[in-house]
């Protein structure tokens, strides 16, 4: 894949010029809709013979395009600057041609807004190979659509609303629906054109904002990223799964690759690979690379230009230390995320006054009968698989399935089968629980999934857990990766004597919003196995795009929904060309 051309020192500065220039004027224009006497100001050098600079107008419409229009060629996109270069040229067009009577050219105004204008446009052309970033080319189509309905719904509100308010006598509907789209552009007086109509002043601003909250919903259509390659298809995930039986023991999340949502970038050689997603236009990675590591910053380097070509937000969710620095090097920060358990089989013990509470708790469900049973998927027999994947679908905890970075998404797919089923019964035979767990190379095992019969003893998980690594030689393995403890850090330490302020802040809250998404719950629930911490980390190109990052990392998570447009208006991934599976959703 080749990459842009690096622009000049020019290119780069007239860019940055035309950003700040839409920042300057989206404040400007929403202040104008706040500030009354502000706002009159500019109303009043934009009317009859006075001229103001490209997008400076009062009102909140012209506020949120200028300002959409800012984000937007930050982010280099290509369709915002061939929208800006077509504006800007009509508005200089039309104003330098009227330049040329003397009602125009004798006011200092307009020479100030002609010479901002041509300034802007010339920034536009200089900077012109900045933008290079692609969009979704079925975008205008849709943002067409949304255009066109959204405009017909807020033109009748808004003509309903003036009808409703109108205090004067003898208007029609055409003067009601003239006013009403007039009050969708702007919020500039135009009283003498609509004598018939005299509404409150907040039917004004509330046509104005609904036409603000239209022309952004047409901007997000309009220059919305793309959502990447086709997801997972056979040929990738057949490649994928050679690197991983020849690399796979390096990272515990290597198989998580194999999920079917994400899409897959490959190195120049073919010897390594990225596994991501793209998600609120962020090209969310998740463990390490897979494949050699020599080969690893072939991938990095794919990855990163695919994520400029489209503007995406580059980031990387549970990398390892030894990938992290390897991001690092090709321009990515790092910030601990958390810590992963894992767990030697060959070093656990039970014994000793620290596993005491553990210990206890093992030994009363193994005294109330229940049994564990363990397996590889492939040597399950159909009929008792549909079983238990009948079970797993029953004691789900709500209708979404969390987790991305450690968690496969499927259960029971014949290309899985070296993935092992722990399995428990209790003293009646009745199955209770169930954990799947995905091969970390030839001898490790990470956690997949976990279900238990919400009437079990709470202690169930951890007994199965105990029992795999007791019986672990029975399926051939050596370490056990538990759960992922966020911020397990400032657990451990923030209740400690001597913890500085910051710490104990920190701490606190986390643990109230450990009510809700069990932060502090897992980290206990880790600990008890005294495992061994491995950080992880999370790989991001500028602090300021974290919160969009952290966004797009909860909704890949299952932690966060967020409102989807309407199906006709929907991107429809391409399919994986798999055959038919059972998911868990």
């Amino acid at each position: 894949m080749g990459s842009p051309r690096p622009p000049s020192r020019l290119a780069a500065r007239s860019a940055v010029f035309t950003v700040w220039y839409l920042r300057v004027v989206a404040a400007l224009n929403f202040l104008g809709a706040v500030w009354v006497s502000f706002g009159a100001d500019i109303r009043r050098h934009n009317a009859q013979d006075y001229f103001t600079p490209y997008l400076l107008t009062a009102g909140f419409t012209s506020g949120a395009i200028a300002l959409f229009l800012a984000v937007t060629m930050r982010r280099r996109k290509r369709a915002a600057w061939i929208l800006n270069l077509v504006l800007c040229g009509l508005f200089f067009a039309a104003l330098a041609l009227s330049m040329i009577w003397p009602d125009i050219h004798k006011h200092p105004q307009n020479w100030v807004s002609l010479a901002l204008t041509t300034a802007f446009l010339a920034a536009l052309v200089a900077g012109r190979r900045e933008f290079h970033a692609k969009g979704d080319p079925a975008n205008p189509w849709h943002a067409a659509v949304v255009a066109a309905v959204g405009l017909v719904l807020a033109s009748l509100i808004g003509t309903g609303l003036v009808a409703a308010t109108n205090s004067q006598h003898g208007g029609t509907f055409g003067d009601s629906f003239g006013y009403a789209l007039l009050r969708l552009i702007s919020l500039v007086p135009g009283d003498s054109a609509f004598l018939a109509i005299s509404t409150p002043g907040w039917v004004d601003v509330v046509i104005n904002v609904m036409s603000t909250l239209l022309f952004v919903l047409v901007l997000f259509v309009a220059f919305r990223s793309p959502r990447g390659r086709e997801l997972l298809g056979a040929d990738d995930e057949q490649r994928l799964r050679v690197l991983l039986d020849r690399y796979g023991e390096r990272d515990s999340l290597g198989y998580f690759a194999l999920r079917r949502d994400k899409s897959v970038i490959w190195s120049p050689s073919g010897k390594s690979a990225i596994a991501y997603r793209v998600l609120g236009g962020v090209s969310l990675a998740s463990g390490d690379p897979i494949g050699d590591p020599e080969a690893w910053p072939g991938a990095i380097d794919a990855w990163l230009a695919e994520a400029r070509e489209h503007a995406w937000v580059p980031a990387v969710m549970g990398a390892s230390e030894e990938a992290g620095t390897v991001y690092a090097r090709h321009g990515l920060d790092a910030l601990e995320l958390g810590d992963e358990a894992i767990v030697e089989t060959a070093d656990f013990t039970l014994e000793g006054r620290a596993m005491r509470t553990v210990r206890q708790a093992h030994n009363r469900v193994r005294r109330s009968g229940c049994t564990v049973r363990i397996r590889r998927h492939a040597d399950i027999p159909a009929s008792e698989l549909a079983v238990l994947l009948e079970r797993a679908d029953d004691w789900r905890d709500g209708q979404t399935e969390r987790g991305f970075s450690m968690a496969l998404g499927r259960l029971g797919d014949p290309a899985d089968g070296r993935c092992v089923m722990v399995e428990c019964a209790d003293g009646a035979g009745s199955p209770r629980a169930l954990l799947s767990f995905v091969p970390w190379g030839p001898h490790g095992l990470s956690l997949d999934l976990m279900r238990r019969d919400r009437g079990s003893d709470n202690g169930l998980i951890e007994f199965m857990v105990i029992e795999l690594i007791q019986r672990a030689e029975e399926v051939g393995v050596e370490q056990v990766s538990l759960n992922f403890a966020m911020f397990r850090s400032v657990f451990e330490r923030g209740s400690r004597l001597g913890a500085g302020p910051v710490l104990r802040l920190w701490h606190s809250l986390l643990t109230f919003f450990s009510r809700w998404w069990q932060i502090e719950s897992l980290y206990r629930a880790n600990a008890k196995f005294r495992p061994i911490w491995e950080p992880r980390y999370v790989l991001f190109g500028k602090s300021s795009e974290l919160p969009r990052i952290g966004l797009a990392g909860a909704r890949a998570e299952g932690f966060l929904g967020v409102p989807r447009l309407p199906s006709p208006l929907r991107r429809r991934p391409a399919p994986p060309g798999h055959p038919a599976e059972r998911v868990c959703q």
